[in-house]
């Protein structure tokens, strides 16, 4: 099996146990390498406000965090995230915010246009700094909002936002190949199965194939 990332795209000062053999059952030296690390040159914290059909896509801010927290706390997305305690609370909510808007890592809430100005939010997508060279995207949908393409809508954006702002790095994401529905949403998205476990225990590493 070929691994997506050469040995040379990751670089450490402090190699020790990186290279060496992976642990049965856990994830190869290399996915370790790509979530210990992270580039000082690139950041998150300025990405802008997206925008689809349908969507708003926009850093979350305190005042979203009712909002956020009515949204997650649902079994459905609290048991398939592993980094969402359950049950999800406000002040989860206002963590989540809180350690959101960084350098390494940026979540954004998906709103949905709506009538006379209003918006609802629907969704939350993630990117996150790995190593030298990848970033890792996630996402969760509301249980009404499913089914409905917004899923597709607002991974897509992001997607294709930080494809064209960070050329040199490759986009990542975990999913069990046993979720269907972000499987399958992925491969729509153009991430291919590179065979090879993902840093999560169960889940499979996907990347995402450039023109």
């Amino acid at each position: 099996m070929r691994w997506p990332w050469k040995r040379r795209d990751v670089r450490c000062s402090n190699t020790q146990g990186v290279w060496g053999a992976a642990s049965p059952g856990g994830p190869a030296p290399h996915i370790s390498a790509m979530f210990n690390l992270s580039s000082p040159r690139d950041s998150l914290a300025d990405l802008p406000r997206l925008e689809t059909a349908r969507l708003i896509l926009g850093g979350l801010v305190p005042e979203d965090a009712p909002a956020l927290a009515r949204l997650t706390d649902d079994p459905a997305i609290t048991g398939a995230i592993d980094f969402l305690p359950e049950p999800f609370t406000l002040e989860d909510a206002k963590g989540l915010i809180h350690g959101g808007n960084r350098e390494r890592d940026r979540f954004l809430g998906a709103w949905i246009r709506g009538e006379g100005g209003a918006a609802a939010l629907v969704g939350v997508v993630g990117a996150h700094l790995r190593g030298p060279g990848f970033i890792e995207i996630g996402y969760w949908i509301g249980g009404a909002a499913r089914g409905r393409g917004f899923a597709f809508e607002a991974v897509s954006a992001l997607a294709g936002h930080l494809a064209r702002r960070f050329p040199a790095r490759t986009l990542v994401a975990e999913c069990r190949p046993a979720n269907t529905a972000s499987w399958g949403l992925l491969r729509k998205l153009g991430f291919e199965d590179t065979g090879a476990e993902g840093h999560r225990p169960g889940r499979r590493l996907l990347t995402l194939a450039r023109p």
